[in-house]
């Protein structure tokens, strides 16, 4: 798997071109292709080796692409150098929530994509990925694709779709389309299940409840056509993607930060919120007026080996929602104490921070001291997940590594992610969060 703007994101792109970085990519997977057919070949099998490149075109966010035009772009050359190695190439046609691309976008640059025959396309329930919270193909745009460009499935996957009876012998929908009910009554039958129709679709509308109450979508029906969503599926989408924008751009002001106990208040080199998602490197270091404020706590914690970092991340909302924060802090406090951690008493609260801003942090209050320190930075993340959720990373070292400039990062860090009084609930995740912390 793979995407144009991971190396420049990451610090590695060294001026060069993003599609050159991309390319070398497909270069590694054609002779990663030539090893596993050697291998084959050496235990005398002769089938073709099976290795396809996932082109996760878009995920990367606005540092690499700002517009619907530019991740088209990306889409078509990536199915060009993919061909051209000789590659099985398809397409996570995505965007991030930050990004300037739409719900409605999307589905533009599917139509303009297409034409260039990508071997398959990812796809999801809708165009919401629950989990990470950004936009992809769904499962209607397939329908769509079908109905517009003439592209078909899989000659055994649409046989497979004729003996649930979803699909007629002469390729049409039928009265069974989009009803997951009906799927799950022919899978029971095909596990022998005999109960009458009525009690096994009374069993699968409460599987399918039990499902959504997790926040994982599933659609019923269509809209005004097939490859249309359900109109309040739709409407309940397009609420999601509108206030996963708000909780993009929000910012935390005073009265808030003023709420948390304790409070130390940094900020980063942003110097605004649009500079904070189109440049992701203003956000990972601290303004020279925080260097000083994280240098006058280092003198305050010297009996300390161990502090919480809050940040607004991409999520500021999910730090502002209620007492969400501070059960999360509270619970924290409470099991590290429990743990035999020395937690600094103050709050440090950074506000535009993504996560690498935690190890910078880490690296002048521990740099150079005896022992192992850690860090816990609690960050709002995951917009468009339906949620408004938090994160924990969690990083330890000792202090001559805590002491090398840029050398802490994410290799040796972990996450508990997903927290929100919706979802993993914070005392849960608090639990958690410190299990982790004392194998590390």
């Amino acid at each position: 798997e793979t995407g144009q703007g991971a190396d420049f994101t990451n610090g590695h792109g060294q001026g060069t071109d993003m599609v050159i970085h991309e390319s070398r990519k497909y270069g590694f997977a054609r002779a990663l292709t030539k090893t596993v057919a050697s291998a084959l070949a050496k235990k005398g099998r002769t089938e073709s080796p099976w290795v396809h490149l996932n082109d996760v075109a878009g995920f990367i966010g606005p540092e690499g692409f700002r517009s619907r035009e530019q991740l088209v772009r990306c889409c078509l050359e990536d199915i060009v150098m993919g061909k051209l190695h000789g590659l099985m190439i398809g397409l996570d046609v995505c965007s991030t929530l930050h990004m300037d691309v739409s719900l409605n976008d999307l589905g533009w640059c599917i139509d303009q994509i297409m034409p260039a025959n990508p071997g398959y396309l990812m796809a999801l329930p809708t165009r919401i990925d629950p989990m990470l919270g950004y936009l992809t193909t769904g499962y209607q745009d397939h329908v769509h694709i079908r109905e517009t460009f003439g592209f078909k499935v899989d000659d055994r996957m649409w046989s497979f779709f004729q003996a649930l009876g979803v699909i007629d012998a002469a390729g049409k929908p039928t009265q069974h389309f989009g009803d997951p009910a009906w799927v799950y009554l022919q899978y029971c039958r095909r596990k022998q299940d005999a109960r009458p129709e009525a009690e096994i679709r009374a069993e699968a509308k409460v599987r399918i409840a039990e499902v959504r109450s997790r926040g994982v979508f599933i659609a019923e029906g269509f809209g005004e056509s097939y490859s249309a969503l359900q109109p309040s599926l739709a409407e309940h989408i397009q609420h999601i993607y509108d206030d996963a924008k708000i909780s993009i751009w929000k910012e935390l002001d005073d009265v808030f930060v003023s709420t948390i106990p304790n409070v130390v208040r940094l900020k980063t080199q942003s110097a605004d919120r649009e500079d904070y998602i189109l440049h992701p490197v203003s956000g990972e270091h601290l303004s020279d007026d925080s260097k000083t404020l994280i240098q006058q706590l280092r003198e305050q914690s010297q009996q300390s080996d161990t502090q919480i970092v809050i940040s607004d991340g991409l999520n500021a909302l999910a730090v502002t929602d209620g007492d969400q924060l501070m059960s999360l802090v509270r619970r924290l406090r409470k099991e590290l104490v429990g743990s035999g951690f020395k937690v600094a008493p103050t709050n440090v609260i950074v506000e535009a921070g993504r996560v690498r801003a935690g190890y910078r942090i880490g690296e002048q209050l521990f740099g150079g001291r005896k022992g192992r320190f850690t860090t816990l930075h609690v960050i709002g993340e995951r917009p468009g997940s339906g949620h408004h959720t938090l994160s924990i990373y969690m990083t330890v070292a000792n202090g001559d590594v805590w002491g090398e400039v840029d050398k802490v990062d994410h290799n040796i860090t972990k996450v508990v992610s997903g927290i929100a009084i919706t979802a993993l609930s914070p005392e849960l995740g608090a639990i958690e969060a410190v299990k982790i912390l004392r194998t590390m």
